[in-house]
C-alpha cells in the first residue's frame, strides 16, 4: 500500500488547553497514559493540564485543576494506580454539578477532555459534552462567564482511553491494565501451583471481574486450569458431578494438584451465584480433598504495570492527543483502542451500548449472544480453553491415522512449552498421533522422537525455556537421516516451533522436496524467539517475556540512577540485528535513547544525544538510561558508547554500562506469551488437520503445494497462514530480520516522550471506525 506519509507536523496544538483525569477503579498503566498525553500535549505546543482526583476534582475546582510541565510526569511510568488520583463523584452525575465543572474548565480555556477510565466514566464525559454548550448558555446568564467567553469556547471534545483491569469494554481487544492484573494472578498461581503439589491440594482460586470474565478464562488458558467459572458462560445443569469426576479423573492420572479459577461475578445457568466458598464445599464433600480458597482482591489491581500495558498506554496517550486536535465540531466522543496490533479510533457510545448490550444478554440468559457480543478475541479464548482443558474418552476421539510431530529449533523463547502443550492436545483431539522430536532436527537425524499423550504435556504451560531441548541445528545437512525418520516413523506433518532458524529450516525442506518425497507433507511454522526477528509476523513467543525482564531492570536501574544522581546508565540489550527489544524497551522504560541496526547512527548523533543528557542534568530529572542493541553497529560497540558518554560528560554526569545477556531469554513466560503460543498453536494445529485431509491421495498424504509450508504470524489485525517461499522476498537473510518492521512506526513515539524533536508518520493513524459486529465464521479465522 503506497501511502504518502502524512506528519502530524502540521497539527498544531497552539491555544489549545487540554484537561486530563483518570476516573473510575484503578488500573495499571494510567500513569502512562497520562504522561503520554501531558508530554505530547506539550510537543504540540497545547497547555496541558492535570484533573486531579477524577469528577470530583474537576467539580471543586481551585488546585484540582492545574497546569503542568514536561517535569511533572517524571518517573511515574513505573508507577501502578494513578498519580493523579481518582473519586467516585456522585455530583458530576446531577446538571448542579456539571454546571459547575463546566465553569471550572472554561476559566481555564479548556475544551478538550482526555478521559481514561471505564464504561461508567467514559458515557459520563460523553453527556457533559451533549450538554456542554447549555451549561454554557446557563453560565452566561447567570453572570459567571461572558458572551465572549461562550462563543469561544462553544465545543468540548472528549477523547477516551479505557482503563479497567476487567477487559470489559467491548470494541478493543485490550484495556489498559488487563494485562498487568495477568501477571499478578499468574505470579500467584505460580506460586501457589508448588506448594498444591507438595500436599496433593485442590486449590480455588477466586479473581475480580463482577460482570466480565476475561481476567478468569485467560488465566485459566495461562496455568492451565482443571475448571473455570465465568459469568458469560455458565456451566451446564449438572456440572457439580462432571467437575468431581474430571478432579477425581485427573488425581488417578497422577496430578497432584487441582486448579479451579471462579470469577467474582461467576453464576449458574439460573442466574445463581457460583461462590468460591462453594465451589470448595463441593470438592470437600464429594471428594475429600484437602482443599483451599485463596481470594486474590486488590492485589490484581496493584504492582508496576507490565511491558505491554505502558508500551498501550504510551500509543494510546498520543493517539488520544493526535485525535483531540484533530477532532471538529461535529465529531463524535471517541475512544482510542486496540484492534490486533492497530491502534484504531472508535465512536464512544457505540461502544459503551454494545458494552451494555452484553450485560443486557447475560441478564437474560442469552450466555451464546453474550460471548459473541464480547467480541473475537474472547470468543477465541473461550473455544481454545475448552478445546484443551477437558479430553476425550478414547472411544469418542475420532482416528485419522495421520503422525504429526513437534520440534522445537533455535534458541529458547519462554512460551514454546505453551505452544508443544497447545499443538499435542489439539492433535490428539483431533484424532491423530503426536510424536515429540527431541533437540531439534539434530535429534531428529539421531532418531529422538517418542510419542508423547496428552497427560505428558500437564503442567507444561508455566514452564520457561524448551522441554523438548533445541538446537540451532539447521536440516540441510541431515537431510537424508531427517527423511529416513520421516519414513521410519511414518510422519505425515510437521510442526515446527522457532525463532529465524525454525522459518530457514523450513525453507530447506521445502526446497528439499523435489529430492525427498518424504518432506512433501503439511509443514507449519510457529514464530518463537525473544528477538522478534521472524519475517510475517509482528510479534513472536518469547518476544513479551523477554521485555518484561528488560524492562524490569531498567527500572531498578532508573531507580539507582535517581539515587545517586547525574548518572547515565548505557543497557546492552539482545536480539541479534533485530531492534525490536531495545526499542520497545526504551519506549516502556522512558529510555533517552535506542542504539538499533535498522536506523542509522553516525558520531553527530551520539554527539546530540550528549548533549541532550547534558540539558537533561540542569532539570530535576538528573538521570539518563540509554539502550543499545547488542548488533547495531560494529565499531560503536557497548564501550565506546560508554567511554564516549564518559568523556564527553565529564563534569556533568558519570557513567555506568550493563550487559543484560542471557537473563533475557529466561523465565517463566508472561500471561501473553502463554495466552499467544496456546493459540497460534492451536489454530495451526486445525490448519496441519484441514491440509492434512486435503493431500490424502491413494492412502498417503502427498502435499507439494507452496501453501502447505507456512508460518502462522500475527498481522496487524489477524492471524494468517503465509507459505515461506513467499516470504522469502521479505527477508534479509544476511542480517537475519524482515525487510518490513512495524515497530519502526512507534520509534519517533519514545523519542517524542524523551523530548528530541522529529516527525511522526500519522498515516496510520485512526480514521473514525465503527464497532463491528463479527460473525461466528470470522471468529475462526480472525484475531487472537
Amino acid at each position: 500500500m503506497d501511502h504518502q506519509p502524512k506528519f502530524f507536523e502540521n497539527l498544531s496544538g497552539t491555544g489549545k488547553a487540554i484537561g486530563v483525569l483518570t476516573s473510575g477503579g484503578d488500573a495499571q498503566g494510567m500513569n502512562a497514559a497520562v504522561r503520554a498525553v501531558v508530554r505530547m500535549g506539550i510537543y504540540v505546543k497545547a497547555k496541558v493540564y492535570f484533573v486531579y482526583e477524577g469528577y470530583q476534582g474537576m467539580v471543586d475546582g481551585g488546585d484540582n485543576i492545574v497546569e503542568v510541565s514536561w517535569e511533572s510526569v517524571s518517573s511515574i511510568l513505573q508507577v501502578g494506580g494513578t498519580v493523579i488520583g481518582s473519586a467516585r463523584c456522585k455530583s458530576f452525575r446531577t446538571r448542579e454539578g456539571r454546571l459547575q465543572a463546566a465553569y471550572n474548565l472554561v476559566r481555564r480555556g479548556i475544551t478538550n477532555l482526555c478521559v481514561i477510565g471505564g464504561d461508567g466514566s467514559l458515557t459520563g464525559a460523553n453527556l457533559f459534552r451533549e450538554e456542554w454548550s447549555g451549561l454554557l448558555e446557563e453560565l452566561a446568564q447567570k453572570g459567571k462567564i461572558d458572551e465572549e467567553a461562550v462563543k469561544k469556547y462553544a465545543y468540548l471534545n472528549i477523547v477516551g482511553m479505557v482503563g479497567s483491569i476487567d477487559n470489559d469494554f467491548c470494541g478493543t481487544d485490550m484495556t489498559i491494565g488487563t494485562d498487568s492484573a495477568l501477571h499478578r494472578i499468574i505470579e500467584v498461581v505460580d506460586a501457589i501451583m508448588t506448594t498444591a503439589q507438595s500436599h496433593q491440594r485442590t486449590f480455588v482460586l477466586e479473581v475480580m471481574g463482577r460482570h466480565c470474565g476475561y481476567l478468569a478464562l485467560v488465566s485459566a488458558l495461562a496455568c492451565g486450569a482443571d475448571w473455570v467459572f465465568i459469568p458469560e458462560y455458565p456451566p451446564e445443569e449438572g456440572w457439580e458431578d462432571s467437575m468431581c469426576v474430571k478432579l477425581s479423573e485427573n488425581r488417578a492420572r497422577k496430578k497432584r494438584l487441582n486448579i479451579i479459577i471462579v470469577a467474582e461475578g461467576a453464576i449458574d445457568c439460573h442466574n445463581k451465584p457460583i461462590t468460591s466458598e462453594k465451589v470448595k464445599d463441593l470438592v470437600v464433600q464429594r471428594l475429600g480433598f484437602d482443599t483451599r480458597v485463596t481470594i486474590l482482591g486488590h492485589v490484581q489491581r496493584g504492582g508496576t504495570p507490565s511491558a505491554f500495558d505502558r508500551i498501550l498506554a504510551s500509543r494510546m496517550g498520543v493517539e488520544a492527543v493526535l485525535a483531540l486536535l484533530e477532532a471538529t465540531p461535529d465529531t463524535p466522543a471517541c475512544v482510542v483502542s486496540l484492534s490486533g496490533n492497530q491502534a484504531v479510533r472508535l465512536p464512544l457510545m457505540e461502544c459503551v451500548q454494545m458494552t451494555q448490550e452484553v450485560q443486557k444478554a447475560m441478564d437474560e440468559g442469552r450466555f451464546v449472544e453474550a460471548v459473541r457480543l464480547r467480541g473475537r478475541s474472547f470468543e477465541n479464548n473461550l473455544n481454545t480453553y475448552k478445546l484443551l482443558s477437558q479430553k476425550k474418552p478414547d472411544a469418542e476421539l475420532p482416528k485419522s491415522n495421520f503422525n504429526v510431530a513437534v520440534l522445537n529449533v533455535g534458541a529458547p523463547a519462554a512460551g514454546m512449552n505453551a505452544a508443544v502443550r497447545a499443538a499435542v492436545r489439539v492433535g490428539i483431539t483431533e484424532g491423530h498421533k503426536m510424536f515429540a522430536v527431541i533437540d531439534g532436527f539434530e535429534g531428529f537425524a539421531r532418531g529422538k522422537i517418542k510419542e508423547i499423550s496428552w497427560g505428558d504435556v500437564g503442567g507444561w504451560t508455566g514452564q520457561g525455556g524448551s522441554i523438548l531441548g533445541t538446537k540451532r541445528t539447521l536440516p540441510a545437512k541431515y537431510l537424508e537421516k531427517i527423511a529416513d525418520q520421516m519414513r521410519t516413523n511414518n510422519i505425515n506433518a510437521l510442526m515446527v516451533i522457532g525463532g529465524f532458524e525454525a522459518y530457514e529450516s523450513c525453507l530447506q525442506l521445502h526446497d528439499a522436496r523435489s529430492r525427498f518425497e518424504e518432506f512433501c507433507v503439511p509443514i507449519c511454522v510457529l514464530p518463537a524467539t525473544i528477538s522478534n526477528n521472524v519475517p510475517g509476523t509482528d510479534f513472536s513467543i518469547g518476544a513479551d517475556t523477554a521485555l518484561n525482564a528488560i524492562v524490569e531492570t531498567c527500572d531498578r536501574i532508573k531507580q539507582s540512577a535517581s539515587g545517586t544522581k547525574r548518572r547515565v546508565f548505557i543497557i546492552e540489550t539482545m536480539g541479534g540485528y533485530c531492534g525490536y527489544l531495545a526499542n520497545m524497551g526504551a519506549l516502556a522504560a522512558g529510555a533517552d535513547a535506542a542504539y538499533i541496526f535498522e536506523e542509522q547512527f553516525d558520531i553527530r548523533e551520539l554527539q546530540a544525544n550528549v548533549e541532550h543528557l547534558t540539558e537533561k542534568m540542569k532539570t530535576s530529572i538528573q538521570r539518563g538510561l540509554v539502550l543499545r542493541n547488542e548488533n547495531c553497529n560494529e565499531n560503536y560497540t557497548t564501550d565506546f558508547i560508554y567511554q564516549l558518554y564518559s568523556e564527553e560528560g565529564k563534569g556533568v554526569f558519570d557513567c555506568r554500562k550493563n550487559v543484560l545477556g542471557h537473563m533475557q531469554q529466561g523465565g517463566a513466560p508472561s500471561p501473553f506469551d502463554r495466552n499467544f503460543g496456546t493459540k497460534i498453536s492451536a489454530k495451526a494445529m486445525q490448519w496441519i488437520s484441514k491440509k492434512l485431509k486435503e493431500t490424502y491421495r491413494k492412502g498417503k498424504v502427498f502435499a507439494n503445494t507452496d501453501d502447505s509450508v507456512c508460518l502462522l504470524g500475527m498481522r496487524r489485525r489477524n492471524l494468517v497462514f503465509q507459505p515461506v517461499a513467499e516470504l522469502k522476498n521479505e527477508t534479509d537473510f544476511v542480517h537475519r530480520i524482515p525487510m518490513e518492521q512495524w515497530w519502526l512506526k512507534l520509534r519517533p513515539l519514545m523519542k517524542i516522550l524523551a523530548k528530541y524533536k522529529t516527525s511522526y508518520d500519522v498515516s496510520d493513524s485512526g480514521q473514525l471506525e465503527h464497532v463491528a459486529m463479527h460473525s461466528p465464521k470470522e471468529a475462526e479465522t480472525g484475531a487472537i
